[in-house]
Formats: structure tokens, C-alpha cells, sequence
């Protein structure tokens, strides 16, 4: 049936008619959909992608397995995915995204936040364990390696013990609102700089600023 479809209509089209995938990233902001999920700590990945949004001037539109939108940043294209699969089963939509539109995994960029950094410190890692991060976990397990870049976003751990979920499920305080708007300017540097100049060079010119 499938290649009776595609004899009709032709396999189904990439987003960037790009040769060269070497010139392909893709930047994924990981978080829960859903109004009752804005402006949380654990939705971090969905707000630095907004903020790059609206700097870069695209749109985010409903696609497959999540809100996609692309743009291009110094000859680079760039395809940026907000999963629609909740946190926990975000690993489906990072490999649905990277296999359809061939991006090879050092060129891939998964954003998220980090209970285990101060609030605000930016750290990329071309590699590492998921450090009890469930969307990080199910991104390892669908892809079946730990060796992909990732942006981890601090939102601290002001937190007792036994209450991690309601702290990431809740909202910025006043101080980390206040922070917020340079924070986000921050972030979106580092994923240019990934994109343009490598993440050897992003890691030594951003973490832990």
C-alpha cells in the first residue's frame, strides 16, 4: 500500500530541501503541552525555542508527533521540534524528526532543564547519562545511545524532600522571572553558536555562564 501511495504522490517531503546533511541540525525543546504546563521550570525546552522563535521570526505549526518550524542561521538550516508526546515518550518524536529529514546525531540538539545546576547556568554535553531526566531517558532509549548533544538549562533544587515533581511542575518565582528575558538571550546564543561554530567551541565559550 505504501509504495502504491508513494508511485501516486511521491515519498513524503522533507521540510529543507537540503543535499548536504551536514548543513541539517536539529534543536529540540522538550516540555509537556498544554496550558496547564506554561511557564513551568520542567517546560524550559518549549520557552528558549518560543524566545528563538520570535527572534528569528518563524512560526511553529502543528506537524507529526509535535510543533515544528524551521529557519536558517549563517548557510545552516535548522528544523526546530516542540514534541507533542509529553515529556516522557519525547525519544518517539526526536527519532521520527531526525530520520525523515536525515540528520545526522552530532548535528542534533535536545534542550532541558536540570534540577542539579544553580538556576539560570547553561551547560551543553556532546554526551552523558540522563540524570533521572524521564524525557532524557526515553531519548536514549529510543535512539539507543547516550552520545547526543544536550543543552541543560538549571532550575535548581529549592525543594524538601519528596516534593521534585511539584517543583518542576511549578511556576519561576518573582527573582527567576525578574532573570528570565537576559537568561533566555543567553540560551539562544548558545544554540546559534552550536549551529555555526560546533559544540566543542560552544561548550568552552558558554557553560557554566
Amino acid at each position: 500500500m505504501l509504495n502504491f501511495i508513494n508511485k501516486l504522490f511521491g515519498p513524503p517531503k522533507k521540510l529543507l530541501q537540503v543535499n548536504d546533511p551536514m548543513k541539517k541540525f536539529l534543536i529540540v525543546g522538550l516540555g509537556n503541552i498544554g496550558p496547564d504546563y506554561d511557564e513551568t521550570r520542567h517546560n524550559i525546552g518549549f520557552k528558549i525555542l518560543d524566545y528563538l522563535a520570535e527572534q528569528e521570526d518563524f512560526v511553529f505549526e502543528n506537524a507529526k508527533l509535535g510543533a515544528v518550524a524551521t529557519f536558517k542561521h549563517k548557510g545552516k538550516s535548522v528544523v526546530c521540534l516542540k514534541p507533542s508526546t509529553y515529556m516522557n515518550l519525547s525519544g518517539k518524536a526526536v527519532k521520527y524528526w531526525m530520520d525523515k529529514e536525515n540528520i545526522p546525531m552530532e548535528n542534533i540538539l535536545i534542550v532541558t532543564d536540570d534540577l542539579n545546576l544553580p538556576f539560570g547556568s547553561l551547560r551543553l554535553k556532546s554526551k552523558g547519562s540522563d540524570g533521572g531526566h524521564n524525557g532524557l531517558k526515553d531519548i536514549q532509549n529510543v535512539l539507543q545511545t547516550s552520545g547526543y548533544n544536550r543543552f541543560r538549562f538549571g532550575v535548581g533544587a529549592d525543594f524538601s524532600k519528596g516534593k521534585q515533581v511539584d517543583y518542576v511542575l511549578g511556576r519561576w518565582n518573582d527573582e527567576q522571572q525578574k532573570a528570565m528575558p537576559e537568561r533566555l538571550k543567553k540560551s539562544i546564543d548558545l544554540i546559534r553558536s552550536f549551529v555555526f561554530a560546533g559544540t566543542k567551541n560552544t561548550m568552552n565559550q558558554f557553560n557554566g555562564k
